[in-house]
């Protein structure tokens, strides 16, 4: 009279899974790590929280643990907390992250670069999934010549353009494409 008995073939295909996820994070701990970020973090994972080395996350990590123990966590930093663990786990492992190159990026994948990790567009906070794949695609079709032909072709809304300035992300171009005659002299 037993009212539930888990299943063998259930069990042995749990088994099966945890034995390739071990193995691909042993022999191909990138890959593992790309896929992981992209697929299971979803959006827990933060550009902001996370990729600004080692030294910065385990401050981060100490914020939220102190603010974990007083219960000052919301669902979205109790996540967070998870996927910092798993970055500081690839820090640990002497892995970095690559700096995001608009001509390279993926909106929502991360991807392996001169043996290091490049977050997604999506994973800045701000930037969602839709707004990342339009700067993907305008990014495909050729450098950005100012701030302003940014924000056109990839139709994104003003804080995100200003966002992706703020960050860095289109290195030096001018605001405008419009030139001075001082710029002449």
């Amino acid at each position: 009279k037993i009212q539930y008995m888990f299943p063998k073939a259930h069990a042995a295909a749990y088994v099966m899974m945890a034995w390739r996820i071990a193995w691909f994070k042993i022999n191909y701990p990138l890959a593992y790590y790309a896929a992981y970020f992209s697929i299971r973090a979803g959006g827990d994972f933060s550009y902001e929280l996370m990729c600004n080395g080692r030294e910065r996350l385990d401050f981060n990590m100490e914020d939220f643990r102190r603010r974990s123990e007083s219960g000052n966590l919301s669902p979205k930093e109790v996540g967070q907390l998870k996927v910092m663990k798993v970055v500081q786990e690839m820090y640990a492992r002497g892995f970095e992250f690559a700096p995001i190159d608009l001509e390279k990026v993926g909106a929502t994948q991360f991807r392996i670069y001169d043996g290091k990790l490049m977050p997604s567009l999506s994973s800045i906070e701000g930037v969602g999934e839709n707004a990342a794949q339009q700067i993907v695609l305008a990014a495909s079709k050729g450098k950005f010549l100012s701030r302003d032909e940014f924000r056109d072709r990839t139709k994104a809304p003003q804080n995100v353009c200003e966002m992706i300035h703020n960050m860095g992300l289109l290195g030096d171009v001018p605001v405008s494409n419009q030139m001075s005659i001082f710029d002449l002299m």
